[in-house]
C-alpha cells in the first residue's frame, strides 16, 4: 500500500520550499568562493489594473520564518537524491545559517510600484536561497489583504466576515489568509483553524442542509435558536420573506427565544433586505440585524449600500478567498547590490532600481499622504517618514519588529484615514499617487 503524502509542510521542510535553481546557483556561488555581501529587493513593477494601492502584508512574518531556516540531517538526506548537488556542498549546507539583515515595510502599509516591501542584506549564498519562500509568503498575504481592505472600505464601517475557506487554493492559503484578513480589518471568519491561530473572531450561521433535514423551516429555526441563543438564522431555503415571517411568528409564539440576526443568501439582496426590514420593524423587531452573503465583492457591497439597502453586515466567500479580480501581483526578488557595487537589470520592461533603498512617505499638515520618494538607504528626505525598518538583524528576528507586526490592524485603520480620496475609490483606474526617485537614485538608475 502506497504511503499518502503529508497534507502540510513541516517547519523543517520550509528550507526545501524553493526552486531547484536557487540551490544550483547557491552551489555555484560556493564553488566559486563568492561570499561577499549582497542586497536583494522584493517589489512589484506595476499595480494590477483593479488596484490603486496594495496593502503590504506577510513580509515581517516571512522575515521571521526565513531567519530560522536550517538544513537538518533529514533534509540533507532528501537532498542527496537530487541531481547536480555535490556531497561536499551538502556538507556545507549542514552549517548554513542566515546571518544577515532584513529590512521590511511594517505590515499593513499601503505600497506602490517599485517600492521595496523588504530588502535582504546578506552574503549572496544566504540571500539567494530565500527568494522562492519569501515571494510565496508575501505574495499570498499581500494579495488577500489588498482584496480584504477593499471590502472594508466598501462596507462603510459595517462588519465583513470571511466565508471563503471552502474555495480557497489549498489549506495553507486558507489558514494564512486569515492572518491577512485580520490585518486588513475584517470582523471575523468562519474558518475555525485560521481564526484560532490568528486571533480573529469566529462567526457562522447555519447551512440550508440543517433546514432541509427538519420537517419544516419553523421546526429548524426553533431548534437552532434554542441550541444557540442570540443566533443568526438563514431564511432563504425556500422563500426568503416567508422565512422572515416564520421567524417573526416563532418569536411571537415563544417570547423567550433570542434571535440576533437573519441572513440573506440568494436573490435580489437589496430588494429582499428592504422587505425583511419592513417586516421585522412592523413586528417590533428593529434590533434584529440583517446579514447578506451570496457572491458578494466590494462592488456588490458598495452598490447595495449606495442604493440604501438596510444591511448590517456582510459575509464574503469566493471573491475574497481567491482575490478573483486580482489574484496575483508582479512580484520580483532581484539582486540590486553585490560586493558594494549597485547592480541593475536592463531587460526591456524589467528594469530594477539599483542599490540598497529606503522609501520616504510625505504628509501634509493634516497627516494625509501626498507622495513617496524612493531613495538610497543612507539618504534623508526632509519632512518625510522612512518606512523600511530592520526586522532581522545579524540573523536574529528583532522582537520589537515582530511586536509591531501585531499592530497591523491599527496601522491599516490609520492608513485608510490618511490615504488620498482618489486611492480609496473602488472603480478601476490608474493610481495618481506621486512616486519619485531621489536625485541620487535617479542618476544611479540612469548609470550616471
Amino acid at each position: 500500500m502506497s504511503q499518502i503524502a503529508p497534507l502540510t509542510v513541516d517547519d523543517d521542510e520550509l528550507v526545501l520550499l524553493t526552486d531547484l535553481y536557487q540551490l544550483t546557483m547557491t552551489q555555484a556561488y560556493w564553488k566559486e568562493g563568492m561570499a561577499k555581501p549582497a542586497t536583494f529587493s522584493l517589489f512589484f513593477r506595476r499595480l494590477p489594473p483593479e488596484r490603486r494601492f496594495m496593502l503590504a502584508c506577510g513580509q515581517q512574518y516571512a522575515a521571521e520564518r526565513v531567519s530560522r531556516l536550517r538544513f537538518t540531517d533529514r533534509i540533507l538526506e532528501r537532498l542527496a537524491e537530487v541531481d547536480h548537488l555535490e556531497t561536499a556542498f551538502l556538507d556545507w549546507l549542514a552549517n548554513w545559517r542566515f546571518e544577515g539583515d532584513i529590512w521590511t515595510l511594517p505590515e499593513g502599509t499601503p505600497v506602490f510600484a517599485n517600492e521595496p516591501l523588504l530588502e535582504v542584506d546578506a552574503p549572496i549564498a544566504q540571500a539567494q536561497l530565500l527568494e522562492s519562500l519569501i515571494m510565496n509568503l508575501v505574495q499570498l498575504e499581500t494579495v488577500l489583504a489588498s482584496k480584504a481592505v477593499r471590502l472594508v472600505m466598501a462596507a462603510r464601517g459595517r462588519p465583513v466576515v470571511d466565508f471563503g475557506l471552502r474555495r480557497m487554493h489549498g489549506v495553507d492559503a486558507a489558514v494564512r489568509g486569515v492572518r491577512a484578513y485580520r490585518a486588513a480589518g475584517l470582523a471575523g471568519t468562519s474558518n475555525v483553524l485560521g481564526g484560532l491561530r490568528h486571533d480573529l473572531a469566529l462567526n457562522g450561521t447555519m447551512a440550508h442542509s440543517y433546514v432541509l433535514a427538519h420537517d419544516s423551516e419553523r421546526e429548524a429555526f426553533r431548534a437552532f435558536a434554542r441550541h444557540y441563543p442570540g443566533t443568526t438564522l438563514l431564511v432563504d431555503t425556500h422563500d426568503t420573506l416567508e422565512g422572515v415571517k416564520t421567524v417573526i411568528e416563532l418569536m411571537r409564539d415563544e417570547p423567550g427565544l433570542s434571535i440576533d440576526a437573519i441572513r440573506l443568501d440568494s436573490g435580489d439582496l437589496g430588494e429582499l433586505a428592504h422587505g425583511a426590514r419592513a417586516l421585522l420593524d412592523a413586528a417590533g423587531h428593529d434590533r434584529i440585524r440583517i446579514v447578506a452573503s451570496s457572491g458578494l465583492d466590494e462592488h456588490g457591497i458598495a452598490s447595495l449600500l449606495t442604493n440604501g439597502a438596510p444591511i448590517d453586515a456582510f459575509g464574503v466567500g469566493t471573491q475574497l478567498g481567491v482575490a478573483a479580480d486580482a489574484p496575483v501581483i508582479d512580484l520580483s526578488y532581484k539582486l540590486v547590490e553585490y560586493a558594494g557595487t549597485p547592480r541593475i537589470k536592463h531587460s526591456t520592461g524589467k528594469v530594477n532600481l539599483p542599490g540598497r533603498k529606503q522609501v520616504f512617505r510625505r504628509h501634509d499638515a493634516h497627516g494625509h499622504y501626498i507622495g513617496d520618494t524612493i531613495a538610497g538607504r543612507d539618504e534623508h528626505v526632509d519632512g518625510a517618514t522612512p518606512l523600511l525598518h530592520p526586522c532581522v538583524v545579524r540573523g536574529e528576528a528583532a522582537p520589537e519588529a515582530m511586536a509591531a507586526a501585531q499592530a497591523a490592524r491599527e496601522r491599516v485603520v490609520e492608513a485608510l484615514a490618511h490615504l488620498p480620496a482618489s486611492l480609496r475609490r473602488l472603480a478601476h483606474g490608474e493610481s495618481d499617487y506621486p512616486i519619485t526617485l531621489s536625485e541620487a537614485l535617479e542618476r544611479q538608475t540612469r548609470g550616471g
